[in-house]
């Protein structure tokens, strides 16, 4: 998950409070230019100050996600959208059928998370952070991120192959087979919801790299109405712009 981080991965020293909460799936968005000759960027680089997350604070991770109400909110965006499209007419329509489009998708959701981030990333000692990239222009950041649901890296902060993400992905979709509809339970269904969910987690973590630049833009021309009102939403800080 990339699918798929909350210590800083730039060449300068994380902040108190991003020391002081590392159990977040997004890092501290800070970005610093490299130096300009290269071993001394080698050098620093090979010194940054990365912590690998335990095993307790990626369960964390996963229940921060289950309470969070973009989880249910999507979950009920993409259940409406399913119903408007006919998607799983064998369960009906309706509030009933309503129910177990939602029941469907956030059983999706939830089962891959705990598998991705907390059974996975324990065992194959994978972080499921994301790093934000610390490259410049469009392209190169859009390229990264779309590459991290390959690419991840490991607890000893090592780029490696995103095993937990692949594995998490497939084992999800042959799980999907023991509550949904018996015409989707079929080995190219299977295949079609992996290749589905990678893509998915490949733009959640173009959304991830860009959503700061988004946020501050937001911040330096929103009124300052709207800025107070949102404020007081009760949602995560993370969440907010």
């Amino acid at each position: 998950m990339g699918s798929g981080e909350a210590w800083s991965t730039s060449i300068e020293q994380p902040s108190d409070h991003a020391a002081a909460s590392p159990c977040r799936l997004q890092v501290q968005d800070t970005f610093v230019q490299p130096p300009a000759n290269p071993t001394e960027a080698k050098s620093t680089i090979g010194t940054m100050d990365y912590a690998p997350l335990s095993a307790r604070c990626k369960f964390n991770l996963f229940l921060n996600q289950i309470h969070s109400p973009s989880t249910f909110v999507s979950a009920a965006f993409q259940a409406t959208l399913d119903q408007a499209q006919d998607q799983w007419p064998e369960y009906g329509g309706g509030v009933q059928g309503f129910g177990k489009r939602f029941g469907a998708t956030l059983a999706d959701t939830e089962s891959r998370r705990f598998i991705q981030t907390v059974a996975l990333s324990t065992i194959l000692h994978q972080d499921p952070r994301y790093f934000p990239s610390r490259k410049r222009s469009l392209i190169s950041r859009s390229w990264y991120a779309v590459t991290r649901v390959v690419i991840t890296r490991n607890d000893g902060g090592d780029n490696t192959f995103n095993t937990s993400e692949f594995l998490g992905t497939l084992f999800t979709s042959a799980l999907q087979n023991s509550y949904y509809p018996r015409h989707d339970r079929n080995f190219g269904e299977t295949m079609n919801r992996f290749a589905g969910a990678l893509s998915s987690d490949a733009v959640g973590d173009l959304q991830r790299e860009f959503m700061p630049d988004m946020k501050r833009l937001f911040r330096k021309h929103a009124p300052k109405e709207i800025r107070k009102i949102e404020e007081e939403l009760p949602i995560p800080a993370d969440d907010k712009p």
